[in-house]
C-alpha cells in the first residue's frame, strides 16, 4: 500500500514524522512519500499530486493553522480543497488539522498534536486494512487527540 504524508512548515509540531511512526508501528507493506509544504493551503494540491503521480492509496494532510481570524479562513478553504480533491480522485485525504487555539499552553498543544497525528494514523490503518474495525465504533463518539466523548 502507497501512503501519502503531507504536512507543513507553519506547524508548531512535526505532525508528520508521528503520523508515520504509528503508521510503520502499526502495518508492514507500507510505501511512505511525504511532501512538506508551507502551509495549509498548499495541502490539496499536494494531496492529489500525491495521489495521481505517486499512485498514493490514501494521503494524511497534517496541517496546524494559527490562531487568528485569517487562519481560520485559510483552514476553512484548505479543507474545501482537500475535499475537492478527494472527489476529483476519488481517494480518500484524512484532514488533520489542529488548530493552535485548541490549547491555551504550548506543551498542551504539543501532546494534542502528536496524539492526533497517531490516532488518525490508526485510523487510516483501519480505513485500508480493517474496515469492520473503524464500523463497530460508528456512533461511539471517537475523538482523535483528545478524550472521546462517548455515545449519547
Amino acid at each position: 500500500m502507497r501512503i501519502g504524508i503531507c504536512d507543513t512548515t507553519f506547524a508548531r509540531f512535526d505532525m508528520g514524522a508521528a503520523a508515520i511512526d504509528e503508521l510503520k508501528n502499526n502495518a508492514t507493506d507500507l510505501t511512505i512519500i511525504r511532501q512538506t509544504v508551507p502551509g495549509v493551503k498548499d495541502l490539496p494540491v499536494t494531496a492529489k499530486i500525491l495521489i495521481e503521480e505517486e499512485n498514493c492509496d490514501i494521503v494524511m494532510a497534517l496541517g496546524m493553522p494559527g490562531p487568528m481570524e485569517k487562519d481560520k479562513v485559510c483552514a476553512h478553504e484548505a479543507s474545501t480543497g482537500l475535499i475537492n480533491a478527494q472527489l476529483m480522485t476519488n481517494k480518500h485525504i484524512l484532514e488533520v488539522f489542529v488548530h493552535e487555539d485548541e490549547e491555551d499552553n504550548p506543551e498542551d498543544l504539543k501532546v494534542l498534536a502528536e496524539n492526533r497525528a497517531r490516532e488518525h494514523a490508526k485510523n487510516l490503518i483501519k480505513m485500508m486494512y480493517h474496515p469492520k474495525a473503524m464500523r463497530k465504533e460508528a456512533g461511539t463518539g471517537v475523538r482523535e487527540g483528545k478524550p472521546n466523548v462517548g455515545p449519547l
